[in-house]
């Protein structure tokens, strides 16, 4: 009991409940439950996670009182184990072990067999008439604490084990006997000495108070920041310090260690999943010196053991209604359970065990959804790298993971020969960057590998909405498009040496690793109508051709929110007519050259149409300026010449005049169609021709047209006019009515601030919030990975804003547009359209501002729609 004067900072196991995670830590919570409901844990006490935060916030100090609630519990922990701690002949020996709230495997500091020193082992010797194992557990109890608490490079100790295997001949530490541990003992100690020049301290309430340090100090530790920062965990919650007795699993054959899993974490099947090793400690099975055996061999060897843990398993199971990760130690021939959590699982097995249990009446549908990470989904609809053969592969290079998935292939630098070579072979695409230009070759290619760009450049939006692989930003490749190689850390790969891609880590490896494609089944069909009942924001897809819209529609999207018309342009049989009408200098000749294109580009929407029946279709009028269409090189301006029949001369000075020094904010979108009405005629044209014919043949087509990069209401004024005259044409013309929205594309913050003027003309408003978060930050998208991953690692921003709404400056812009638009028009649709539309963060932004819709790649289709999910269940809870 805590004194009446002071906080309660310490519990005893049996205190405490699994609800008091975030004061007690994941781990400590779950043996306090375990101890609650019977199970056979090895009693112990917590320090709470609110004496970590004090430790920091009182520089690197304890609250008062804390001391006399350790030693308080400490006793009762000797009377409990029949022990006592520092005690020379009835020695108590602890471990002391981290647990923050939320699972962070290995991130954080541990400490086995404390309260040992040159008295204590004697009695245990005594005591347990095993003096191999004693001095086993001291030689072990000195490495680990010179390491963690007292910071000597753990690869001292390690050359010093290995040195006596050598000498002894032998390959295992089981291998050595009581003496040799016993002389390894003293060389441990030789080695703190030496490192540190302080001994190893005898006194086990001076070992017990460093290691307290240590577990806290260890919160703060390089790779449990950076593990945070990967996770979103945040870093004030502290971890709690768990000191629990010894149960030793290395007291000789009748004694071991191991791992399980109340299901199988990689597939999801309801099968007991372990491994252990028996005369070992709980580190030996993790370091892999050796070889653990299959949970299964443990039922030969020892049945009632094995069937105690089945029946644990099922308990277990029954009590937290999920996959649990189990430790356990069995000492001479007696079960002990060190630890529970929830497992870790792959995405495959997440779904088949989150549906199961709804099978199994574990747990209910609304507990299902929630159950399945968004993100997860990603790794279900991709291929995959054979992970066994993947730790055997050499690692090049590691760039952005722009597309998930996997892709294997010969190496080609340029879009016409990833073409040609396709047809023969499997390919990957690497360039410097991608353009517009290389769609054909993307499209063939297996995967795409770019030595600039970052997660929402060119290469990486077309190859997520193909469902393509894609690593972009991998700087230290030096492409030579030209010599067709590249060079990476010394080493140089040529065109049509293999390469593989793994797009879910950014990893770029030499040769050919295996490829698994992901198995979709019943239980994702079932799933996902779950998910659809709780979502409350529609979900559609950014889908440029017939083929995009179908994988869209098979993943259940219910629209399209972004049709982009430039990509229709790029193929061999359009790109001349394209150039023609560029380089005309009347506005008879470009309209000469944009009638070769009406009927290419109605078809294309007629396609696209059919595929989307009876669902609407955003259609983003031409976006690009109009140089992107037009070639860099002498060479290719030599032979696009004699093609379009003008003088090489001519094309070079109309290539230079269209030259802009910002791009990204010069002549584009609605600034072309202002300033070449003749363009957006053709297209919206193009647009509502396809709409009459098929509403003619009883189709239900709905039509949104969408003016981008607008900032000033007359620009959509004018515009939509235009617009809004061909569609009255063509119904004249066709005999028939059909309906049809005109809206605009909001990525200028201009258009944010003046949402209310802008609605007046606009039906819709669709955010595309790439640009608006270029046009906010003042960062190109394609240059900021020079200095984003710095941002990131030194906290200056706390997420990459390309790949997540920025909250407090982009958000507040949508914020404002979302606010102002309604208030001019109360039934004003809106949605967003930039890459953010299939990220679950971006996702719950947008289903708290009240958007009507998301529209994201169709391979991220799925992520979206269970991201809408547990936003609704969010905000429902």
């Amino acid at each position: 009991m805590a004194s009446k004067n002071s906080k309660k900072y310490v519990y005893f196991f049996d205190e405490g409940s699994k609800e008091m995670k975030e004061l007690l830590g994941s781990k400590g919570a779950n043996l306090a439950e375990m101890t609650r409901i019977g199970l056979p844990v090895p009693s112990g006490f917590i320090i709470t996670t609110e004496v970590c935060n004090l430790y920091y916030k009182l520089g690197r100090k304890y609250p008062e009182g804390l001391d006399e609630q350790i030693e308080e519990n400490l006793k009762k922990l000797e009377k409990k184990m029949g022990m006592i701690f520092g005690d020379e002949q009835n020695p108590l020996l602890v471990s002391v072990r981290s647990g923050a709230a939320v699972s962070m495997p290995g991130m954080m500091d541990t400490i086995l067999n404390l309260g040992l020193n040159d008295k204590t082992i004697v009695g245990l010797i005594r005591k347990t008439n095993n003096e191999r194992f004693c001095w086993d557990s001291y030689r072990r109890l000195i490495q680990m604490f010179g390491d963690v608490v007292m910071g000597v490079e753990h690869d001292e100790f390690e050359k010093t084990l290995q040195a006596k295997k050598d000498k002894k001949g032998v390959k295992f530490d089981t291998e050595l006997d009581a003496q040799d541990l016993k002389e390894l003992v003293e060389d441990y100690k030789k080695i703190i000495k030496k490192a540190k020049r302080k001994d190893f301290p005898q006194d086990p309430m001076v070992q017990l108070r460093m290691a307290i340090d240590a577990v806290f100090g260890s919160w703060n530790n390089k790779r449990a920041i950076s593990y945070r920062n990967l996770h979103g965990i945040p870093h004030d919650i502290g971890t709690a310090v768990n000191v629990q007795a010894m149960v030793f699993g290395n007291m000789g054959e009748n004694s071991g260690t191991g791992v399980a899993f109340t299901r199988n974490p990689a597939t999801g099947e309801d099968e007991f999943y372990g491994e252990y090793l028996m005369n070992a400690q709980g580190e030996d099975v993790v370091a892999g010196i050796r070889t653990p055996q299959p949970i299964s061999k443990l039922k030969e060897e020892m049945p009632e053991i094995y069937k105690q843990l089945l029946d644990i398993r099922r308990k277990l199971e029954e009590h937290y209604r999920d996959m649990q990760d189990i430790e356990f130690t069995i000492q001479e021939g007696k079960l002990y359970i060190l630890q529970t959590r929830t497992g870790k699982r792959t995405a495959a097995a997440a779904l088949k065990i989150a549906v199961d249990m709804v099978k199994q009446k574990y747990i209910d549908i609304k507990t299902a959804v929630k159950r399945v990470e968004p993100q997860m989904l990603d790794q279900l609809l991709h291929k995959q790298l054979d992970e066994k053969a993947k730790e055997k592969a050499e690692l090049l290079t590691k760039g952005l993971p722009a597309s998930p998935g996997a892709a294997l292939g010969r190496v080609v630098f340029d879009a016409d020969t990833a073409v040609e070579e396709a047809k023969k072979d499997k390919v990957i695409l690497v360039r410097t960057e991608t353009s517009p230009e290389d769609i054909q070759g993307m499209a063939v290619a297996q995967g795409i590998l770019t030595a600039r760009g970052g997660m929402t450049s060119h290469a990486a939006v077309v190859a997520r909405g193909m469902g393509k692989c894609c690593v972009a930003g991998a700087e230290s490749i030096k492409v030579y498009e030209s010599k067709q190689y590249f060079e990476v850390n010394g080493k140089r790969i040529n065109k049509g040496d293999w390469i593989t891609l793994d797009g879910s880590t950014g990893e770029v490896f030499r040769g050919k690793i295996p490829v698994v494609d992901p198995v979709i089944g019943e239980d994702f069909k079932k799933f996902m109508g779950w998910v659809d009942k709780f979502r409350t924001i529609g979900v559609r897809a950014n889908a440029d051709t017939p083929n995009d819209a179908k994988v869209a529609l098979n993943f259940g999207a219910e629209g399209i929110g972004l049709c982009r018309t430039e990509h229709m342009f790029f193929e061999a049989d359009r790109i001349k007519a394209m150039r023609k009408m560029i380089v005309a200098g009347t506005r008879e000749g470009r309209e000469k050259a944009l009638s070769q294109l009406l009927p290419i580009q109605k078809k294309d929407f007629i396609e696209i149409f059919k595929v989307m029946n009876n669902l609407p279709v955003t259609i983003r009028l031409l976006d690009p300026p109009l140089h992107e269409f037009l070639p860099n090189e002498e060479e290719d301006i030599k032979e696009i010449s004699e093609e379009l029949g003008i003088g090489f001369d001519e094309l070079k000075a109309t290539i230079n005049a269209l030259h802009e020094m910002n791009p990204m904010l010069g002549h584009r979108g609605c600034r072309v169609s202002i300033t070449y009405p003749e363009v957006l005629e053709m297209q919206v044209r193009a647009i509502f021709e396809a709409a009459a014919e098929l509403t003619l043949e009883g189709y239900k087509i709905k039509p949104e047209v969408m003016i981008p990069v607008v900032g000033i209401v007359n620009e959509a004024k004018i515009l939509k006019e235009q617009i809004v005259n061909v569609a009255r044409k063509i119904m004249k013309e066709k005999g028939i009515k059909f309906g049809y929205k005109v809206g605009t594309m909001v990525e200028i913050p201009r258009a944010c601030i003046t949402a209310d003027e802008i609605a007046q003309e606009a039906e819709f408003f669709s955010f595309g919030t790439n640009d608006l978060t270029q046009m906010t930050f003042g960062f190109s998208r394609d240059d900021a990975n020079k200095f984003l991953p710095v941002y990131l690692e030194n906290g200056i921003l706390e997420k990459d804003p390309f790949a997540t709404i920025d909250i407090d400056g982009v958000g507040e812009l949508i914020k404002m547009g979302v606010e102002r638009g309604r208030k001019t028009r109360q039934n004003l649709k809106i949605g967003i359209c930039g890459e953010h539309g299939g990220d679950p963060d971006s996702v719950k932004f947008c289903h708290k501002v009240g958007m009507d819709y998301v529209s994201c790649s169709p391979y991220r289709v799925p992520v979206a729609r269970l991201a809408a999910a547990h936003a609704a269940l969010e905000e429902e809870k």
